[in-house]
């Protein structure tokens, strides 16, 4: 199952939602599609979406999936990938209406870089990137807040003063 997640932006990414559409439309996408679409005004007609989700449903729906295919929400990339799901980063772009500026690239690159997740900003061709990413051997992501946590204990533990 694919899940695509928009997130709570006051923008639409119509693109992204059209364009998965319109490809699971042809059958070029065979999965099962579910997407929180947030703010986005396109109606699907080959999959079912919602605005938004609660936070049960929406954590339901990242781990019935194999794959998230998301805006560059930091978070939901994160909780994607301490789930083990492949993730496909969609950046929002200015251009296109769907933020103020281009900061989601910054953020798309960079987890893109390290191999945690695959970015594109070619979403015509969405369906060949999704059989890539079923086979591509990414990068475990490890999150930092331990290291970030003991850190904190051994200051205050000095009797360091902030």
């Amino acid at each position: 199952m694919i899940f695509v997640a928009l997130g709570t932006q006051k923008f639409q990414m119509n693109r992204l939602i059209e364009a998965v559409d319109v490809q699971k439309g042809k059958g070029l996408i065979k999965e099962e599609i579910f997407a929180q679409s947030g703010n986005s005004d396109y109606m699907p007609g080959n999959f079912e979406s919602k605005a938004f989700l609660n936070s049960d449903e929406f954590n339901n729906q990242i781990e019935k999936s194999d794959i998230v295919i998301t805006h560059s929400g930091v978070s939901t990339i994160i909780k994607a990938l301490m789930l083990g799901k492949k993730v496909i980063v969609v950046p929002r772009l200015a251009k296109f209406g769907e933020h103020v500026d281009n900061h989601q690239m910054e953020i798309a690159e960079t987890f893109s870089e390290l191999n945690y997740v695959f970015m594109t900003l070619e979403v015509n061709d969405l369906y060949k990137i999704i059989e890539d990413v079923k086979t591509h051997k990414f990068n475990s992501y490890v999150s930092g807040n331990d290291i970030m946590i003991d850190t904190i204990k051994s200051f205050l533990a000095n009797g360091s003063k902030i």
